[in-house]
C-alpha cells in the first residue's frame, strides 16, 4: 500500500493535468443522437422474493427472502414480514469479484483449485447436501461463499439473470464521470502490477477501489499464507475445505478495510494538494506542453524502430482476426438489444390498437420505461455477447480471459439500451397532446422509427469505440512487456525535464503514449475497413447523422415522466385503500425493475425445520408489478402439501421416524381440507 500511494500521488498531478488540458483544447468525436438518463433507477428496486439459504452457522437450510435495491448489493432477511416493517437485513452481500454458477460440479473444480493437493470428487459436495436439484452459488476467490437453492428451474434461471446482473454491475465499480480520480487509480495499479512482472488485462480489477486494492494485496498474500497453513489443517477433507475458506474470508475482510482506510487517506492527501497543482497547470500550461513534446520526440527516437519491427512481426498479421473474434458476437449482442426494444414497442402498439388510451399507455410505459434494468428480458441480449472468444490467442498475448471484454460490451448494451427507451420515452412524452385511438398508434410508430435509427447510429459509434479499447488492451501490454528490457535507458530522459514541470511529465507515461500511438494506426485502420465492409452494420466514419431533432437534447433537461401517476395508473388503489398514507404511497412508488416472486398462502412453519415457502412455475408471474392482495384457497393447500413432502422425505432420510407420524397426521388434515 505504500508502494501503491506513491505512485497514486505521481499519476494524480498527470491525471489532473491531461483532465485540464483536455477542457482546454477540447476532443473531438461524433456526438450522440439518445438522450442519456441521469438517475435510472430513482424510486425502482430490482428484484425480490424467496428461496433457500445454506446457513454455515448451523450447517441447515433456511428459508430467506432476498431484496435487491437499486445498489444492486443483495440484502437477505428472515421473511418478508421482517423487510416489510424495516428491519436491518441479515446480511448483505457486494457481488463485486463473484461468479455465479448453476452446478455442484461447476463448484467443486473451483473449490478444488484453492487448496494444493486437497481433492474432492466430482459428483459429490463438500459439505453441504442441496435442498433442491437447482442450486445457485456465489463463488469468490478469496470471500466467504454463499449457497441459494431453488424449487424450479423457471425460478433458478430468474435468479441466475438478476445475480449475474449484480455482479455485472458492481465490478463496473470505477465511476466514467471522475475524470481524475479514476485514471490516477487504474494506473496507479498497472504500473504497480508492471513494476511487479504482471501485464496485461486484470481479471480480478473489479469493485470500487478499496476491494481492488484488497484483490491486489491478496494476489500476493493468498500463496504465501496457503503455504503456512495448510499444513497445519486437520481433519477430513471437507472440513480442511471449509476452514480454509473461513480463514480466507476473514483475513480479505481485514484487508479489506485496512486498504480502505490507507486509499481514503491517500485520496484526501491529493485532494488537499490540487489548488496549488491547478494553479501551476493554469499559469505554465503551454511550457509544460513544449517541455513534454521536445522530451516525447527523444523517446519516440529510441522507441519507434524497435516499437514498429514487433507491430510488423507480431501484431499486424492478427489484427483482422482479433477484430473478427470480437466483432461477432458483440454486432449480435446489440442487435438482439435493438430487436428486443422493437418487439416490446410492437406489443405495445398492438395492444393499444385494440384499447387505445393513454391510461393502458402510462401501463405499458412503466414497464418499458425500465427495460434496460430487467436482467431476465435482457438475458437475451447478452447471451450472444458471451460465446465470445480469443481460442489461440490467449497464450500469445497474455490474455487470461475473454470475461473483462465480454462484462465490459454488455454494461454498454445496457446503456444503449437506456438510452433508447429514455429518447423514446420523452419523444412520445412531447408528441402525446390530444392523441386518442388510431393517432395514438401513429404516434408511437413515428416516436419508434426516429429512436431506431437513432439507435442504429449510436450503436456503430459505441461498438468501433469499443472494438478499439478492446484491440489496445490485448496488445499494449504485450507490446510493453516486450520492449520494457529493451529501453532501460530510458529514466535519464527525466533529465530532460525542468523540475517545476517534473510532477505533471513522468517519462514511464510517455513511454506508453509512444507505444499506444504506434499500434494505434493499425488499429483504425482495421475498424474503418470493418465499417466500409458494412458487415457488421457499421456506419463509415465519414457518414454523420443529420441532427434531425435540433431540440431533442433539451428534452433530456426534463424531469423524468411517471407514467402510472401522470395517466391514472395504479393511482385507485392508493386512493382507495391508502388515502393520504405517505408511506403507502412511497411503497407504491418503489416498483421492482423484475416482478417478485410471490409467496402464495400462509403456510404454517413447522418448528426446528427448514421451511418451503416457494411457489410453483405457474405462480412466477414475469409482468405482474404488485403482489396480488388476496389468494386463491388452494393455493395455501398446494404449499402445504408440497411443506409436507419435502420435510417427510428429508425426516425419512435422516431416520426420524417419530417425526413422519407426525406428518402423516398433519397431511391427513391438509386432506380433509382439500377434499372441502
Amino acid at each position: 500500500m505504500g508502494e501503491f500511494g506513491r505512485l497514486y500521488e505521481q499519476q494524480y498531478a498527470v491525471a489532473l493535468f491531461n483532465k485540464m488540458r483536455y477542457d482546454i483544447e477540447g476532443g473531438g468525436g461524433p456526438q450522440n443522437q439518445l438522450l442519456h438518463r441521469k438517475v435510472p433507477l430513482k424510486n425502482k428496486s430490482i428484484f425480490s422474493g424467496a428461496l433457500f439459504q445454506y446457513l454455515e452457522e448451523n450447517k441447515k437450510w433456511r428459508n430467506r427472502f432476498l431484496f435487491i435495491p437499486d445498489s444492486y448489493n443483495i440484502n437477505y432477511y428472515e421473511n418478508k414480514q421482517a423487510h416489510d416493517r424495516g428491519l436491518h437485513p441479515k446480511g448483505t452481500i457486494n457481488c463485486a469479484g463473484y461468479r455465479v454458477l448453476t452446478s455442484m460440479e461447476e463448484y467443486l473444480e473451483l473449490l478444488n483449485t484453492s487448496l494444493p493437493g486437497v481433492k474432492a470428487k466430482v459428483g459429490s459436495s463438500p459439505f453441504l447436501k442441496c435442498a433442491t436439484q437447482f442450486p445457485l452459488i456465489l463463488w469468490h476467490p478469496y470471500a466467504r461463499h454463499y449457497y441459494f437453492c431453488m424449487v424450479t428451474e423457471k425460478e433458478q434461471q430468474k435468479w441466475n439473470a438478476v445475480f449475474q446482473d449484480c455482479v455485472r454491475h458492481t465490478n463496473n465499480g470505477l465511476p466514467e464521470e471522475c475524470k481524475v480520480q479514476t485514471p490516477t487509480f487504474t494506473d496507479a495499479v498497472r504500473l504497480y502490477r508492471q513494476t511487479h512482472g504482471h501485464y496485461g488485462t486484470w481479471d480480478m480489477m473489479c469493485g470500487m477501489p478499496p476491494q481492488i486494492l484488497a484483490n491486489l494485496v491478496m494476489e500476493t498474500l493468498l500463496p504465501e499464507m496457503r503455504d503456512l497453513i495448510t499444513p497445519k489443517l486437520k481433519g477430513k477433507m471437507h472440513e480442511r475445505q471449509r476452514n480454509w475458506m473461513l480463514i480466507s474470508d476473514a483475513v480479505y475482510g481485514l484487508v479489506q478495510s485496512q486498504t480502505q482506510a490507507q486509499y481514503e487517506a491517500v485520496v484526501q492527501s491529493c485532494e488537499a494538494g490540487r489548488p496549488p497543482l491547478e494553479t501551476t497547470i493554469r499559469t505554465d500550461m503551454d511550457q509544460i506542453i513544449t517541455s513534454k513534446e521536445h522530451v516525447c520526440s527523444k523517446i519516440r527516437a529510441l522507441v519507434l524502430p524497435k516499437a514498429e519491427k514487433l507491430l510488423k512481426v507480431s501484431i499486424q498479421p492478427y489484427i483482422s482476426s482479433i477484430l473478427d473474434a470480437l466483432m461477432e458476437p458483440t454486432s449480435r449482442g446489440f442487435f438482439e438489444v435493438r430487436d428486443l426494444f422493437f418487439r416490446e414497442l410492437v406489443d405495445m402498439s398492438k395492444n393499444l390498437l385494440n384499447d387505445g388510451n393513454k391510461e393502458k399507455l402510462g401501463e405499458h410505459m412503466e414497464k418499458i420505461s425500465m427495460l434496460a434494468f430487467h436482467p431476465v428480458k435482457m438475458q437475451s441480449c447478452y447471451e450472444k455477447v458471451e460465446t465470445l472468444s480469443l481460442e489461440g490467442l490467449q497464450q500469445r498475448f497474455d490474455v487470461s480471459s475473454p470475461s473483462v471484454f465480454v462484462q465490459r460490451a454488455q454494461i454498454l448494451m445496457r446503456e444503449q439500451m437506456d438510452d433508447a427507451v429514455y429518447t423514446f420515452e420523452q419523444l412520445l412524452h412531447q408528441s402525446l397532446e390530444g392523441q386518442e385511438g388510431e393517432d395514438l398508434c401513429k404516434t408511437t410508430q413515428r416516436c419508434q422509427d426516429r429512436v431506431i435509427k437513432k439507435f442504429d447510429y449510436d450503436s456503430s459509434t459505441v461498438r468501433k469505440k469499443f472494438f478499439r479499447e478492446a484491440l489496445l488492451q490485448i496488445f499494449i501490454p504485450y507490446m510493453l512487456k516486450q520492449l520494457s528490457p529493451s529501453c532501460s535507458e530510458l529514466p535519464r530522459f527525466q533529465e530532460l525535464i525542468f523540475e517545476d514541470f517534473s510532477r505533471f511529465i513522468l517519462v514511464e507515461n510517455i513511454f506508453e503514449e509512444v507505444v499506444l500511438h504506434t499500434v494505434m494506426k493499425d488499429i483504425m485502420m482495421a475498424v474503418k475497413e470493418a465499417a466500409v465492409q458494412r458487415r457488421h452494420n457499421l456506419y463509415r466514419d465519414s457518414i454523420v447523422l443529420t441532427n434531425s431533432d435540433p431540440n431533442l437534447h433539451l428534452l433530456g433537461e426534463n424531469p423524468p415522466i411517471d407514467w402510472a401517476e401522470e395517466y391514472g395508473g395504479g393511482q385507485e388503489e392508493v386512493d382507495g385503500e391508502n388515502a393520504g398514507d405517505p408511506e403507502a404511497q412511497k411503497r407504491r412508488r418503489m416498483k421492482q425493475v423484475v416482478s417478485m416472486i410471490q409467496i402464495e398462502g400462509n403456510a404454517s412453519v413447522l418448528p426446528n425445520e427448514s421451511c418451503l415457502e416457494v411457489p410453483t412455475v405457474d405462480n412466477i408471474p414475469e409482468e405482474e408489478a404488485e403482489v396480488r392482495s388476496e389468494n386463491p384457497p388452494w393455493a395455501s393447500l398446494l404449499t402445504e402439501a408440497f411443506l409436507i413432502t419435502t420435510v417427510a422425505v428429508s425426516a425419512a432420510m435422516a431416520g426420524k421416524t417419530h417425526l413422519i407420524h407426525g406428518i402423516y397426521g398433519y397431511r391427513d388434515a391438509v386432506q380433509v381440507s382439500w377434499n372441502k
